[in-house]
C-alpha cells in the first residue's frame, strides 16, 4: 500500500529535492506540492494525503504550528511530520502539542525522512533521540515562569496590539513593554512576537 504525502515548503528548490527523495521510496509518493500553509490546507482537503511533510516557518502566513493545527482539524486528518532546520525546544513542543506526529531535522539522511513517513502514517511518533528527550522535559515542564504581568503582555499581544497600545494599557512605557517582550523571549526561548504566542496558545497559558 502506498503511503500518499503532500509537501509543504515555501522553497521551490526544497520542494523539488524533497519530491526527489520522496519519490525515489519505496510505497511513498508524492501527490502534491505547496508554499504556504493556506495552500496546504486547501490541497490536503482536497486530495487527502496521509502525510503532509511540513517545514516550520513558511514565509508569509501561517506557520508550521498554525498550519499543524488546521491540518489536524480537516476531516479525515491527515498526519502531520514536521521537517525544519529549526530545532528551538518551544518550537518542537508548540508543534507536538498541535497535533504533529513528528519532527525531524532537513539534515537527516534521505532514508531517514522516507522511514519517518512510513511510521507516522502507521501511527507511530517520529524524533530522533535527542529530540525526544527534549520534548519529554517540556511535556513535564512546558513552560518557565512567567510573571504576572509578562503574561499579561502575551494576552495584549495575542489581541495584536502593538506595543503603544499594550503600553497605553497597562500604564506602561514603550521601553518598559519592550523590555518585558525581551525577557519574555528569552524565557520561552523564542525569536519573534508571533512565536511566543504560538507557544504559549498551544501549551493552553492563553
Amino acid at each position: 500500500m502506498t503511503t500518499t504525502v503532500l509537501l509543504v515548503d515555501d522553497h521551490p528548490v526544497v520542494r523539488s529535492g524533497l519530491r526527489a527523495v520522496i519519490d525515489a521510496g519505496e510505497a511513498v509518493q508524492v501527490i502534491g506540492e505547496a508554499a504556504t500553509g493556506e495552500e496546504a490546507i486547501a490541497l490536503a482537503a482536497h486530495l487527502q494525503p496521509d502525510v503532509v511533510l511540513c517545514d516550520l516557518r513558511l514565509g508569509a502566513g501561517i506557520d508550521g504550528i498554525e498550519t499543524t493545527a488546521a491540518l489536524r482539524a480537516l476531516d479525515p486528518a491527515p498526519v502531520v511530520l514536521i521537517l525544519t532546520t529549526f530545532d528551538r525546544d518551544a518550537e518542537i513542543l508548540g508543534t507536538i502539542e498541535a497535533g504533529a506526529a513528528g519532527y525531524l531535522l532537513k539534515d537527516v539522511a534521505p532514508e531517514v525522512i522516507i522511514e519517518g513517513i512510513k511510521r507516522a502514517a502507521a501511527g507511530d511518533m517520529v524524533l530522533a533521540p535527542d529530540l525526544a528527550s527534549r520534548v519529554l522535559r517540556g511535556i513535564r515542564s512546558p513552560l518557565p515562569k512567567l510573571t504576572n504581568r509578562e503574561i499579561e503582555v502575551l494576552r495584549l499581544l495575542a489581541t495584536g496590539s502593538t506595543n503603544k497600545e499594550i503600553a497605553r494599557v497597562l500604564f506602561v512605557t514603550e521601553a518598559t513593554v519592550k523590555s518585558h517582550l525581551a525577557d519574555i523571549f528569552t524565557k520561552l526561548d523564542v525569536d519573534s512576537r508571533s512565536r511566543a504566542i504560538h507557544v504559549v496558545q498551544a501549551t493552553g497559558l492563553i
